[in-house]
């Protein structure tokens, strides 16, 4: 089975991204720590609370009845987690490195939403903002070529960083290779070969295990299948490191 992202809308929400109105709620919430690979809630855990990443990164996992895992997204500083319209959650969040979250009650956020209907609206189009990016992932898994599919998730982070502010070249991925397999349904041997691939044609440079060079960003969203086929194939100005 394919790791996908797609999930009904009034299930769960796994994350909501760049919820400053959102976030506000847990300003006087205790900051929480939790170290790489241990877990905010479980999957099955009750839906008793809605939590905002202050710092690091995770990624949301799903468990198969055959026992693979599948990662349907992956989370950073800014978002939030845990929005279940049942009562119990459907993923797992699994912090990737060192994490600061905070948390409120799944009662006192519902009461804050009601008393701020400003906030009822910037839920409901983040939320949208959701059911587009898994449409956008299932075109990705349904229509794409593994190349195409790894093309396109570099791509994202890169726009996702430079969002943040980062360089226009430079995006910070903080999962392992075996991750983004897991999320796009590869193998990790077909990521591993594509991006050699990609680096003998000169787009990418990945000489270190967490640093890949963008070299040619044009072709690469080529070979994502969103560029002209005519696009210029020169290198994109400054070469800057991208980590991986």
């Amino acid at each position: 089975m394919l790791a996908t992202n797609v999930r009904p809308l009034f299930e769960e929400a796994p994350a909501l991204s760049d919820c400053s109105g959102l976030l506000g709620l847990f300003d006087r919430s205790p900051i929480e720590h939790l170290s790489a690979g241990r877990n905010i809630f479980f999957e099955g855990d009750r839906a008793e609370h809605v939590f905002a990443v202050r710092e690091g990164n995770l990624r949301i996992c799903r468990q198969l009845h055959d026992g693979r895992r599948v990662i349907t997204g992956f989370l950073s500083s800014g978002d939030i987690v845990g929005v279940s319209f049942q009562n119990r959650y459907l993923h797992s969040v699994e912090a990737l490195d060192n994490v600061a979250f905070q948390r409120l009650t799944k009662v006192s956020f519902d009461k804050e939403l009601i008393a701020r209907p400003d906030l009822r609206h910037a839920l409901l189009s983040k939320l949208c903002d959701e059911v587009a990016v898994a449409q956008d992932q299932m075109v990705l898994l349904s229509c794409k070529s593994a190349e195409e599919r790894l093309c396109a998730f570099l791509l994202a982070r890169l726009q996702s960083s430079v969002s943040q502010g980062g360089e226009p070249n430079v995006i910070w991925l903080p999962m392992t290779r075996l991750d983004i397999a897991h999320y796009l349904g590869l193998t990790i041997e077909t990521v591993s070969r594509t991006i050699t691939k990609l680096a003998g044609q000169g787009i990418l440079s990945a000489d270190r295990r967490h640093e890949i060079l963008v070299l040619r960003k044009a072709a690469l969203q080529q070979r994502a299948g969103e560029g002209s086929a005519e696009a210029d194939d020169s290198l994109d100005g400054t070469v800057r490191h991208v980590r991986l």
